[in-house]
């Protein structure tokens, strides 16, 4: 079924061509004050001025071509000519139970399914993630969750920074500092460290210098012994990252690196320049812009002087198998604002190299520290994601071993895990995208205000009265009468009608916070309404329908946090 929002848009579009003769949009959107009513069309005033109309007058014919008949609403004329709609709640009840009904809570597959690839969190091998991946990580996968669920194929990729020159370095320090016992306890810091320990000496010791260029340069040739040991770093790696992916509950369908595509790059620098996209530059390779562009002042280098390729290459080379291999209408790179040059620019490249697929770059800002700065160790570095996650479990379980001190040891853990690890996601999923923000303990715990535990506690909340009342096998009848005869019941319906239209505008506009902050708002009413009125001791005839709003409720909240990649609990 349409959601509401595009049935008034849809009736009101054609009540304006006909009133005026204009095909123009009603431009329907929920009422900013609910007092004035639940939607609001505002494309009136639009026409109006295009045709030197009064937009009151063109207004008052708009609505008396609409047909009472088929629309479940009342309607008024407001201000200079929007025209606000009030539901009807009888068709808003029999609405709650249709929806009740489906499993899809009523949501429609995109009426045209693409096939998409998400490319996001790629960490570095023989690194540890950092809290700077978890934005990319949690973003990417909630996008994918919310575009599976619409209806569409998707295609997730973990695009690995598995090639470079970091492994000449990489190698030596294997072969000249490693302390093997902190290598099996943890290969991640080891690696790390050795690293720093080889880039740190080559500043000062060129002869250590030359020898990971020439182990690198060795790797390239494929030779045996730093193949294996490459193999090593990456096989390390992947078990490091998916004990990660495993706690935060993401999953990837690919695991293509830069290693992957490395083989393809000559190819890729060859046809471009045969192209004319292409030409050299001092001694390099780089494609240019027209100069009619913002692009123009920066080429995108592609080759270097002495023959290396580069990020640009690689993801060229990515496009164009992408392209080949599951032939998708969009890809879409979800990195943090800092890259968005590099993303116009290979925008630009691929386009004029013929890929007619969207191109999409879903950038996001960073984590702040109390004191307003990227947030960081006290020693400066980078905070491990693993330990990030650790302090949430352990700062959840202490709140739940203060609230819930009956539950047992394992019951504990488990409600630590599923609280601590959505806090986090959910503090950084709540955030408008592109906007910085600072990370607080205290807020993204809190039990009250919009925070994931106060979400979670809603739906287990709401699961706990169906257990009370003995009700945990009830379904709804579907020819059970719906009478929402109190405004706190029919406020609650109205928000549980509008889950549809933010999926539409979450994947118009790759904002999970606008999912966020309609899971929070239903909570909120749902608290509203359970203060207003009793379910368990309501009277006969009202009782079905308030089990029906609790129920539908719990199923939104659980479906809405899950396309979060959130966990519920039936009992906190």
């Amino acid at each position: 079924m349409p959601t509401v929002q595009q049935f008034l848009e849809e009736k009101t579009t054609q009540a304006i061509q006909a009133a005026s003769g204009t095909t123009a949009p009603a431009i329907v959107k929920p009422a900013a004050n609910p007092k004035f009513g639940d939607y609001q069309a505002n494309g009136i005033m639009a026409v109006a001025k295009a045709r030197k109309q009064n937009p009151r007058q063109l207004a008052e014919a708009v609505v008396a071509q609409l047909n009472p008949a088929e629309l479940p609403a009342s309607w008024e004329i407001a201000g200079p000519g929007f025209i606000n709609f009030r539901l009807d709640p009888d068709w808003l009840g029999q609405t709650l139970l249709a929806i009740a009904q489906d499993d899809h809570l009523g949501v429609d597959p995109a009426a045209n399914p693409e096939t998409i690839v998400i490319d996001f969190s790629a960490p570095n091998v023989a690194k540890s993630m950092h809290v700077g991946h978890i934005r990319s990580t949690i973003l990417g996968d909630a996008l994918s969750r919310v575009l599976r669920f619409r209806g569409h194929t998707v295609e997730t990729d973990n695009h690995l920074g598995d090639w470079g020159t970091q492994f000449g370095m990489l190698i030596v320090g294997y072969r000249s500092f490693l302390d093997r016992a902190a290598y099996e306890q943890d290969p991640l810091a080891e690696m790390e460290r050795i690293y720093k320990e080889v880039q740190a000496t080559s500043t000062t010791d060129a002869a250590l210098a030359d020898r990971a260029r020439e182990e690198l340069a060795k790797l390239q040739r494929g030779d045996a012994a730093n193949t294996a040991l490459w193999r090593e770093f990456m096989q390390v790696s992947r078990q490091a990252f998916e004990r990660l992916y495993a706690r935060l509950n993401v999953h990837f369908d690919h695991w293509l690196g830069e290693s992957f595509y490395h083989p393809m790059l000559a190819s890729v620098v060859q046809e471009l320049r045969e192209k004319n996209l292409a030409r050299p530059s001092e001694g390099a390779i780089c494609i240019f812009y027209d100069e009619d562009t913002e692009l123009a002042k920066t080429p995108f280098l592609i080759q270097k002087q002495d023959g290396a390729f580069l990020y640009a290459t690689t993801d060229l080379a990515t496009i164009q198998y992408r392209a080949e291999t599951f032939r998708p209408q969009r890809i879409i790179y979800v990195t943090d604002g800092r890259q968005q040059l590099h993303f116009r620019q290979l925008f630009a490249a691929a386009q004029s190299w013929g890929h007619t697929m969207t191109l999409e770059h879903v950038w996001f800002g960073a984590i702040l520290g109390a004191d307003g700065k990227p947030i960081k160790t006290r020693e400066g570095q980078p905070i491990k994601l693993a330990a990030l996650l650790d302090e949430a479990e352990e700062r959840a379980r202490a709140i739940v071993q203060e609230k819930n001190p009956g539950l047992s040891a394992t019951e504990q853990a488990t409600v630590a895990r599923v609280v601590g690890i959505g806090a986090v996601k959910y503090a950084d999923l709540m955030q408008n995208r592109t906007a910085d923000y600072r990370f607080s303990w205290d807020k993204l715990l809190a039990l009250d205000g919009n925070t994931a535990p106060y979400l979670q506690y809603a739906y287990a909340r709401i699961r706990s009265i169906f257990r009370k009342g003995g009700f945990t096998a009830w379904q709804p009848a579907s020819d059970m009468p719906v009478r929402l005869l109190a405004p706190e019941e029919q406020a609650l319906a109205k928000q549980m009608l509008r889950f549809g239209d933010v999926l539409i505008e979450l994947e118009r506009s790759y904002k999970p916070n606008l999912l966020a902050n309609f899971l929070y708002e239903l909570a909120t009413q749902f608290n509203l309404f359970y203060q207003a009125h009793s379910v368990l001791k309501a009277p006969q005839d009202r009782q079905p329908t308030r089990l029906l709003l609790c129920d539908l409720t719990a199923r939104y909240l659980k479906t809405g946090l899950d396309l979060l990649g959130i966990e519920t609990l039936e009992a906190m």
